[in-house]
């Protein structure tokens, strides 16, 4: 469960910036090339009167890079919501709360709640039709791969388990 507290110790959006080191360069790039609909960005009033946004991540991630740029035009300028954003190994007591899966400490996450604090909704990662894609791609790769260099890797196969052996 996510505090009012525990929230509120979470770093604003342009204090998350300041203190980028990895992709910082191209997350500003992204923020500044993403336009949002004004139907986008009214979507988040449809909650009330006020929502909290909780942000995991790290600056060196992939997909935080491609989706917190979204998340923040969406939350920007508006008075009624308030974003906070957690370091993911910085902050294993709420990244534990949200895994993938159960098990994948993933990120981005974007939880939503109430101004009573009750969650709304989470987003993990990625959209569930992006990762599908990823996994179908990366799959035609290991397959064109197997095909390609089945040879190489029968004979890798055959030194790996004589040096285990010592053979």
């Amino acid at each position: 469960m996510v505090t009012k507290e525990r929230f509120k110790q979470g770093m604003t959006f342009q204090q998350y910036l300041d203190q980028m080191g990895t992709n910082k360069e191209k997350f500003v790039q992204f923020l500044n090339e993403i336009k949002i609909t004004p139907e986008d960005k009214t979507a988040l009033d449809r909650h009330g009167k006020k929502l909290n946004v909780l942000v995991i991540t790290e600056d060196w991630c992939g997909d935080a890079l491609y989706n917190l740029p979204v998340m923040a035009k969406m939350v920007e300028g508006n008075p009624n919501i308030e974003m906070r954003v957690f370091l993911r190994d910085k902050n294993p007591d709420l990244m534990d709360q949200y895994l993938n899966q159960g098990i994948y400490r993933s990120i981005p996450v974007f939880a939503f709640f109430d101004e009573s604090m009750n969650e709304l909704a989470r987003f993990i990662e990625r959209p569930p039709a992006q990762t599908e894609e990823i996994e179908k791609k990366m799959l035609e790769v290991r397959r064109a791969l197997r095909a390609e260099r089945y040879l190489e890797w029968r004979a890798g196969a055959v030194k790996e388990i004589r040096s285990l052996l010592k053979v």
